[in-house]
């Protein structure tokens, strides 16, 4: 299948599609290629052979799993050590208009465009899963280019989409392990929290569960959801309520479910975030519900 795959090389450098186009490159011998610029990205990624990419002035030797960006106008050429080895790559063309638009509906799609663009990060590596996982959404991308199945111009953008945005992810996350790390324990005390309402959520029960210490949790939430956890937990113990209230469940049965020491404490929050008590709450939405 992979062979079948392949696209004969050819020294054009430019595109003959308005957005994308993608290529399977295995020769042994390459037609040399001048240092030269694109007016879309090139996403390249290097699978095998004896070759160095220059970018500008610059070489840059290659290894199995690299992906080299190179963003519009910036020069560069593949310099093929050994024309005799086999020579194996991916070659991923976006127009600028197709990635514009892909950025318009959310900028994640950009990440990478734009280090290359602006700070001039071209080059990422991978490991052999990691390369495997590109390489399998590639074929994908190209088996489904090539075959005339029903939904195919549906399907294309998709895994175009897919593609680019797997990269943006891999690359990102690699570049962010602390706030990758941070997202996910704010997302589980999220979680953790609205499950566990009726029991004791003290940031000290929190450190012993996530297993983190109370300030960092503190730290996390408030730079996270902007509010302190107490805070958040409270308004979710209060929108509890009001709905067991709702419900027609005994006022002082639900307060001491959620966790409120008397009913004095209980009736100024609840005055406090709905404007009015507990009781008059409860015969104003009867009147509203008539």
């Amino acid at each position: 299948m992979k062979k079948k795959l392949q696209t004969a090389f050819t020294t054009r450098q430019y595109m003959l599609s308005k957005d994308f186009e993608i290529y399977y490159y295995n020769e042994k011998y390459t037609s040399k290629i001048e240092i030269h610029t694109h007016n879309y990205y090139e996403f390249y990624f290097f699978i095998e052979g004896d070759v160095q990419i220059q970018i500008e002035n610059e070489i840059y030797p290659l290894k199995c799993g690299d992906m080299v960006i190179i963003p519009p106008g910036r020069r560069h050429r593949a310099v093929v050590e050994q024309s005799n080895c086999p020579y194996r790559r991916f070659v991923f063309w976006v127009s600028r208009e197709y990635a514009g638009n892909l950025m318009e509906q959310s900028a994640e799609y950009g990440f990478l465009m734009q280090q290359a663009q602006v700070q001039g990060k071209l080059i990422y590596s991978h490991d052999v899963v990691e390369f495997n996982t590109i390489q399998y959404k590639i074929f994908q991308l190209i088996e489904e280019t090539q075959m005339e199945r029903y939904g195919r111009e549906a399907r294309i953008p998709l895994l175009v989409s897919d593609l680019i945005l797997h990269l943006n992810r891999e690359i990102y996350e690699k570049e962010h392990p602390v706030k990758i790390k941070e997202e996910n324990l704010y997302q589980n005390l999220i979680y953790y929290i609205e499950q566990n309402l009726e029991e004791d959520l003290s940031l000290e029960k929190l450190s012993s569960v996530f297993f983190v210490s109370r300030y960092y949790i503190a730290h996390i939430f408030k730079e996270q959801a902007g509010i302190s956890v107490h805070q958040y937990i409270l308004k979710k113990r209060m929108q509890a309520c009001r709905e067991a209230i709702l419900g027609g469940e005994n006022i002082s049965k639900v307060y001491e479910r959620y966790g409120f020491q008397d009913y004095s404490s209980f009736y100024r929050a609840f005055r406090k975030e709905y404007g009015m008590s507990p009781k008059e709450y409860r015969e104003e939405q009867k009147v509203i519900f008539k």
